[in-house]
């Protein structure tokens, strides 16, 4: 049987009345199915007709005006505002008291001391001013290589000052001589010696680092371990970790030359 453009199979026997409620239930479905649709288009045009409507609500001078409080490094408070997509200066406050810093300050002594060896000491300036801790650690002898540190007690240490600049571009391996040789005295006249910068950190960390390498013969990698154990707190600068790494370089370069002149000399 045909209806339209749908096409419905009845079979033999069928009476007219199931034909007939077979027709009205496919046509009860395409109404449904056509309402759905329809449904589907009015939300969608709706949803639409929303966002254009706030869209165009939309206004800048709705928006709540914002500022930022800003501390520079040298203490200085100035608070920002956004205007004409412009950063304006709206408040400047002079930081009270005076010489404010935009950091917090931390006061605390450093007095951790790392024991690289029973003789051999790293540390910060706060150490070698500290008459008690030295004392305590039986130091006889200071190698000072921070900038502006005095060394504090004259009459009772024996002491050695380089200064070295804490940047990348310092040659950190041209000071190693005289270094190594004050740490050696001291080793030689059963002294124990403190071995410090301004923080204990960088300078004195790459000096007691290298001499682990020359004079016990070790690798950059376990002579770093050995000092970084003692105290946790060491980073000595990119231009002193490259620098280190080459001295290790140098240092297997010239085992392989001696080797050879051995062999050499055993096969003559």
């Amino acid at each position: 049987t045909c209806k339209g453009n749908a096409v419905f199979h009845v079979q033999e026997g069928e009476t007219a009345s199931n034909r007939r409620r077979v027709l009205n239930g496919q046509s009860n479905l395409a109404l449904q199915c056509s309402a759905g649709r329809k449904g589907a288009g009015l939300l969608c045009s709706l949803a639409c007709g929303c966002s254009h409507l706030e869209i165009k609500a939309f206004s800048r001078n709705n928006l709540r005006k914002q500022c930022t409080r800003v501390t520079t490094l040298t203490g200085k408070k100035i608070i920002e505002t956004w205007k004409d997509a412009r950063i304006h200066v709206v408040e400047e406050v002079e930081p009270s008291g005076g010489g404010g810093c935009g950091y917090v300050q931390d006061l605390s002594l450093d007095l951790q001391v790392g024991v690289v060896k029973p003789w051999l000491l790293l540390g910060s300036q706060d150490t070698a001013h500290d008459l008690d801790t030295l004392k305590e650690y039986k130091v006889t002898h200071i190698l000072n290589v921070a900038c502006g540190v005095e060394n504090a007690f004259l009459g009772d240490f024996t002491y050695k000052s380089i200064s070295i600049l804490d940047l990348p571009e310092t040659n950190i391996l041209s000071y190693f001589p005289e270094c190594f040789e004050f740490i050696e005295e001291a080793k030689m006249k059963d002294g124990v010696v403190l071995v410090h910068c301004n923080a204990g950190v960088s300078r004195a960390a790459a000096i007691v680092i290298g001499f682990l390498m020359n004079s016990e013969e070790i690798s950059f990698t376990n002579a770093f371990s050995l000092v970084k154990n003692a105290r946790p707190s060491i980073c000595p600068n990119s231009g002193f970790m490259e620098q280190l790494r080459t001295y290790q370089v140098g240092k297997d370069n010239n085992k392989c030359d001696k080797k050879q002149e051995l062999e050499k000399d055993k096969s003559s």
